[in-house]
């Protein structure tokens, strides 16, 4: 058992020296996990104080209750509880977070909650890379995959006696990340099949989550199947989110992308062209032209001055769509690149400070450019030639995607 001890302590020791040669500026003394060194990358750049506190004050009482309330998770919080209760049981904290990684349930023994209230862990808090630097709930939402920080791997001073594992919980269906499920506590104590633990708890949810759209697409399916019929010519059924329930007339694809403005009446439609959309209990039925010639789009607004959305106009088309705080830093860096576009390489440096994650921008171009249709090009990835690309940023550029670590969120706010 000593001798177990001993190897954490060399271990712990090598990662203390690595973060003090870091942040001197002198050469690396230990070898330091490239995501480690990546995400150091990110939030020096930020502007993190290593030995500062937070920057984002936590959300008022009234605002954490809303988002508890809205939340996808909240029905999800007492079987991740449930599943992780061997780990509250040794004195470790489960934290859940939403997708801005703000905390909005923890569970744990009051000694461990004290703990975390010191370090300003606390209900409402933002835990993003930008705000409190390297730990895994930020950390787990900038990559979109689980992650361990343990010790002197996190950025800030307070945080270096801290362990956490933590796993985004992705809504298969859409593939929007709903929130983090993080487990947390004094370094010594974190076990490493804790991370393992959290990662099977967020399959868990996101199983579950899978099996109640698929009910609901059922009900959606039998309720449509006889007005469908009787529709002449083109036509489809799709839930909310846009996935087929049945189709006439067409080789309709597996999912269509709504627009923002969802609503009945004529609506322009991405990769299918114009339509007329009639609300239905829990999806929408659409009656495609029969000129179905996708319109070249003539302007495409990228709108981060608020709540990030992308706004697509032509003289006939009229679309917007909300924006993923990662497919706002891409159009951001696609229209920070010009005409001469990006590589997959170039994009995971923008995005990551790390060329090697282009696996990660890949699949997230696949859906981007199945949202945007003919505006994004591949190879380099880029707007289309003839588009009018505009941004729109904040008065204030220091405000620009705030939480937001990636490089060129950093570079344009100055």
């Amino acid at each position: 058992m000593q001798e177990v001890a001993s190897a954490v302590d060399h271990a712990e020791l090598g990662r203390q020296r690595a973060r003090e040669a870091v942040l001197s500026g002198a050469p690396e003394v230990a070898p330091v996990r490239a995501e480690i060194a990546a995400s150091w990358r990110r939030v020096a750049t930020v502007g993190v104080d290593p030995v500062g506190g937070a920057e984002i004050a936590p959300l008022a009482p009234g605002d954490l209750e809303h988002r508890r309330a809205t939340s996808a998770l909240g029905p999800l919080v007492p079987r991740l509880v449930q599943l992780l209760g061997p780990v509250v049981d040794a004195g470790q904290l489960v934290v859940v977070t939403d997708h801005d990684g703000r905390v909005l349930w923890r569970s744990g023994h009051s000694g461990v909650r004290r703990m975390a209230d010191d370090l300003g862990f606390v209900d409402g808090s933002a835990w993003t890379e930008g705000n409190v630097g390297t730990n895994a709930i930020g950390t787990a939402l900038v990559l979109g995959a689980p992650v361990s920080i343990k010790g002197a791997e996190h950025f800030v001073e307070s945080h270096t006696r801290w362990g956490c594992a933590a796993a985004p919980i992705v809504d298969p269906w859409t593939g929007r990340t709903l929130g983090v499920v993080d487990v947390s506590g004094p370094s010594r104590g974190l076990h490493p099949a804790e991370l393992a633990l959290v990662e099977m708890a967020a399959r868990v949810c996101s199983l579950e989550l899978l099996e109640q759209h698929h009910a609901g697409l059922e009900r959606l399916r039998a309720h449509a199947a006889p007005l469908l019929a009787r529709v002449g010519g083109a036509a489809l059924v799709v839930d909310q989110d846009g996935h087929l329930v049945a189709a006439t007339g067409l080789p309709a694809p597996s999912r269509v992308t709504l627009p923002g403005n969802m609503a009945v009446g004529r609506i322009w439609l991405p990769t299918l062209g114009p339509a007329v959309a009639d609300a239905l209990p829990g999806g929408w039925l659409l009656r495609l032209d029969d000129d179905r010639d996708t319109p070249s789009p003539g302007a495409v607004e990228i709108d981060l001055a608020g709540t990030p959305e992308v706004r697509v106009t032509g003289a006939a088309t009229s679309w917007r769509r909300g924006l993923s705080p990662r497919h706002a830093e891409i159009l951001l860096s696609l229209a920070d690149a010009g005409v001469a576009g990006r590589s997959a390489a170039a994009l995971a440096l923008d995005l990551f400070a790390d060329d090697t994650r282009v696996v990660t921008v890949r699949a997230e171009m696949s859906r981007l450019r199945r949202d945007l249709g003919p505006v994004l090009l591949a190879r380099p990835y880029r707007f289309a030639p003839g588009v009018d690309v505009r941004l729109l940023l904040p008065a204030d550029r220091a405000t620009l995607l705030p939480g937001s670590s990636a490089p060129v969120v950093v570079r344009l706010r100055g």
